[in-house]
């Protein structure tokens, strides 16, 4: 039973940890930044293990990188047009032949246009997101996590795992 908890309790400590308005707006950034981007290639991965790694709010991140990939093909169409014309600016010519002649370029798939239109488009809006996301996480995050501290399902979770490490 406990084993089928553990993600569900990851999820809930990860978003009480690291509650700084500063590390869920980055967490929020980065997680839109990886919804966007198709999931089979290295860019997609080397996101991931970003947000793993960067001091975020890894649930946050989690959450934003989930409801983004679930919409983002949506935005596909415009995502191509972008990375069509990166791919095809005829001065970014010698970059893209010499990134793909990189030993793992290939594998990045930045010559795929939504690939690449998607993480240019991800980029761009980083700082953007981060600057607007901040203060709504400063203004609500106080008030959602002591909200969350106090609630059954919080203590009935992580509860369980405080007895288990006094046993």
């Amino acid at each position: 039973m406990f084993f089928f908890l553990r993600p569900l309790r990851f999820f809930v400590r990860a978003l009480v940890e690291d509650t700084e308005p500063k590390q869920m707006a980055l967490g929020f950034a980065l997680g839109l930044t990886i919804g966007l981007v198709p999931k089979e290639n290295l860019i997609a991965i080397a996101l991931m293990v970003t947000l793993g790694v960067v001091r975020v709010n890894l649930g946050v991140g989690m959450l934003t990188a989930i409801a983004v990939s679930l919409v983002a093909g949506v935005v596909d169409g415009a995502t191509h047009q972008i990375g069509r014309f990166l791919l095809l600016h005829d001065s970014l010519q010698p970059l893209w032949t010499d990134l793909y002649n990189l030993p793992l370029g290939p594998w990045t798939s930045f010559n795929n246009t939504i690939v690449l239109g998607s993480f240019a488009t991800g980029v761009a809006l980083f700082i953007p997101m981060f600057l607007v996301s901040k203060p709504v996480f400063a203004k609500y995050t106080p008030d959602l996590s002591e909200k969350l501290q106090k609630s059954k399902l919080y203590h009935l979770l992580l509860g369980g795992e405080l007895t288990s490490k006094l046993n």
